[in-house]
């Protein structure tokens, strides 16, 4: 995976709302090659965000969320400068974490 997420805060009022776009595959292990073998399930799992150091969002999600998910959410209380991070673990057990700062 060449770019594991691009993330965008951007504060509005006394909130942030933050975009993630995710770069996976998302195989749910039903589809299958040219040849006719399945492709093995590749999937996202978990997904969690902390503001400053505080989880503000967690999720869990399965097979059948779509090939380079994106994910919208509202942090209640964020201003400019703050620090944001998203996280994610697939069932293989890679690990992606990526960091922006609220603008």
């Amino acid at each position: 995976m060449a770019d594991p997420m691009r993330i965008r805060a951007q504060a509005q009022g006394g909130n942030a709302v933050v975009r993630v776009l995710m770069s996976h595959e998302m195989e749910t292990g039903q589809r299958k090659d040219a040849a006719g073998k399945t492709i093995p399930a590749w999937y996202i799992t978990d997904v969690s965000a902390a503001l400053n150091g505080k989880t503000v969002m967690t999720a869990q999600w399965g097979p059948a969320v779509s090939k380079n998910p994106f994910l919208q959410f509202t942090v209640k209380g964020a201003k400019a400068g703050d620090k944001l991070s998203v996280s994610w673990v697939d069932n293989r057990g890679d690990k992606r974490t990526d960091e922006a700062t609220v603008a």
